[in-house]
């Protein structure tokens, strides 16, 4: 099967197309022939080995999200058969492949409305899901500040916070994203490359800041995360596309001397939301947003397998917009 691995971890030139045998799959496993795959900034980090996301043994397929058809499945395997369609998130063998193997457990039927390229944005869905749901629960008077909200997880969150009646503040690079995250449902855009964000974030909220701040860009945006928050408030870092955020004295959460202050803050990783049955319920929510017309799904980019090193570049330099998919 064709497969983008890597033999060594290093920037994007050591992907590198290579015909492999298709994985054999354990009792409790599902192998998948893929229809799409998604690409998340995360597999950039697995790709060039950072602490907490070095591979486990090469060569070592990339890829945690997809969308396919059952090809096989284990004997212990009861709740899927061959021909399903199905997506999953965290797999074993990877995805950017021609077929995955699977844990049962990690697999979700798609209702038959969803293509497989939607499919591919469950891993963005989920994220958007748990942390507008769990991490901080939004309420209707709540004031939010999205980071990066042109981009799949962006978008997502845009609209939950719409849905369960939050008003959204979000920063994006131009003003072409900005004309597009105002069509998802932004109350107020800020252009970060033109504005200092914390200042208009004061601004906007006559100088009280918002409840929660969703973060996935960390280092660049930690210092003023702080000084755009209320009394109280919530900093939800759950990314770091511009590095991960130094060292932190935790005594400046009191901000002692100011109005605002007491500050909580949080890392979220999706693998505490997903333990147990918590996948397949926050994927049926996900689903259902979509099938109701409440959630607007946009794949910005496509590539073929062979053009991961591209996209990989597309994705880390912070062009893209909605959700970027190989398709097979």
């Amino acid at each position: 099967m064709k497969a983008i691995a890597i033999l060594e971890t290093g920037e994007r030139e050591v992907m590198q197309c290579l015909d492999l045998p298709i994985p054999p799959i354990q009792s409790d496993e599902i192998l998948v022939k893929n229809q799409a795959t998604g690409i998340n900034f995360v597999d950039t980090y697995i790709c060039r080995g950072f602490k907490g996301y070095f591979p486990d043994k090469f060569p070592h397929i990339l890829g945690i999200e997809g969308a396919g058809i059952v090809s096989k499945v284990g004997n212990d395997v009861t709740d899927f058969q061959e021909g399903d369609r199905l997506c999953y998130v965290y797999t074993g063998s990877g995805s950017y492949a021609e077929y995955t193997a699977i844990k049962a457990e990690r697999a979700i039927l798609l209702p038959n409305t969803i293509d497989y390229e939607t499919a591919c944005c469950l891993l963005q869905g989920i994220t958007a899901q748990f942390l507008t749901h769990s991490t901080f629960p939004l309420q209707p008077d709540n004031k939010v500040l999205i980071h990066a909200g042109a981009g799949g997880v962006g978008l997502m969150i845009i609209q939950m916070a719409k849905i369960l009646g939050a008003m959204v503040i979000t920063t994006v690079s131009t003003s072409e994203k900005a004309q597009l995250v105002s069509d998802y449902g932004a109350d107020e855009v800020i252009i970060y490359t033109q504005d200092d964000f914390a200042d208009e974030v004061m601004a906007i909220t006559q100088g009280v800041g918002v409840d929660v701040i969703y973060d996935s860009v960390g280092a660049n945006t930690f210092e003023k995360d702080l000084k755009a928050l209320a009394n109280r408030g919530y900093l939800v870092l759950f990314g770091q596309s511009s590095g991960f955020v130094p060292d932190f004295d935790l005594n400046r959460l009191c901000n002692r001397g100011n109005e605002g202050g007491s500050f909580f803050i949080t890392r979220p990783t999706i693998k505490h939301y997903i333990q147990g049955n918590q996948l397949r319920q926050r994927a049926r929510v996900f689903f259902d947003y979509i099938l109701s017309g409440k959630l607007k799904i946009l794949i910005g980019q496509k590539y073929q397998l062979e053009d991961a090193p591209q996209a990989h570049q597309a994705i880390a330099s912070r062009s893209t917009i909605g959700k970027s998919i190989f398709y097979l």
